[in-house]
């Protein structure tokens, strides 16, 4: 009930806010032109893949997550993924889907975020109604944090199994792409190239799972966080290594005082812009 209410709150306040063309969201292009959400529906619509980068605890992020791909579903066959489940809970997830595990079971059996209830859980469950498939895409955490600590080569050391949660080992690696820059430069000089190249790992699994479980003709929609897309670096980059020839369309989340203009530092991020009022509420 809880979720329900929050989610009509946010309806009811959209609905106003696109009446008085001043609401807490405007979606701009990669130009910072200003685009109806039917427009980018349309182009969404057409796509092989469709990256939705968040920001992790912004709600309007969540609800038009949910929107969006309830509205996709009208129209194509949706194969679904996420950054927010580690590839090696996929049997809990789809044992989940099938119904042979109930949400209790999942919560205790998978690593599910703290936000699970409420901006994760009306995705998977979109998925069980609709019977869609729902891939944890990303490497486990613990994994993750071998190649911080030693570099790629300490995935050299995992069994089999634990391999075949990760992306296929080399994994590719361009350290000069200007997201993977990006991250030494926020760090301040704290950082190391191995935290980058964990980064990659990341980056790399995801792609590895999209193109391993896409299927011709459908649309994969996948929930990560903005940085995992932005610029069509990240997921993208390693997703063109995997399969190349997908169509693919990004849609980033961006936070700003004045939303009635695009953010100079935002251009070009992603194909479609959510642009959100800084003050609107935080799901956690």
């Amino acid at each position: 009930m809880r979720k329900f209410l929050f989610s009509l709150i946010l309806s009811v306040f959209a609905l106003f806010s696109f009446a008085q063309n001043n609401g807490p969201y405007v979606i701009y292009n990669a130009k910072g032109k200003k685009v109806s959400y039917k427009k980018m529906m349309k182009a969404l619509a057409k796509q092989d893949v469709v990256f939705f980068g968040e920001l992790h605890n912004n709600p309007i992020a969540h609800w038009l997550q949910y929107e969006v791909t309830a509205e996709l579903g009208q129209s194509r066959g949706l194969i679904l993924g996420a950054e927010m489940m580690e590839a090696d809970n996929q049997d809990e997830l789809d044992d989940y889907l099938a119904g042979k595990i109930n949400q209790k079971a999942l919560d205790t059996l998978a690593r599910l975020w703290k936000n699970y209830p409420t901006d994760y859980a009306p995705l998977i469950d979109y998925a069980k109604a609709n019977d869609l498939r729902f891939i944890a895409t990303n490497i486990p955490k613990r994994y993750a944090s071998l190649v911080n600590k030693d570099g790629f080569e300490a995935l050299e050391t995992l069994s089999n199994e634990e391999k075949s949660w990760i992306a296929p080992q080399p994994i590719p690696y361009d350290a000069n792409l200007p997201r993977y820059v990006n991250i030494l430069d926020m760090m301040g000089g704290h950082g190391t190239p191995n935290l980058v190249k964990a980064q990659a790992s990341k980056d790399a699994t995801m792609g590895h799972f999209i193109a391993s479980n896409y299927e011709e003709g459908k649309l994969f929609i996948h929930y990560n966080g903005s940085y995992h897309s932005g610029y069509h670096e990240g997921i993208l980059w390693y997703l063109n290594q995997y399969r190349p020839g997908l169509n693919m369309l990004t849609i980033t989340t961006v936070e700003q005082a004045d939303i009635t203009k695009l953010n100079e530092e935002f251009l070009n991020e992603a194909d479609f812009i959510i642009c959100v009022d800084k003050d609107m509420t935080k799901t956690y």
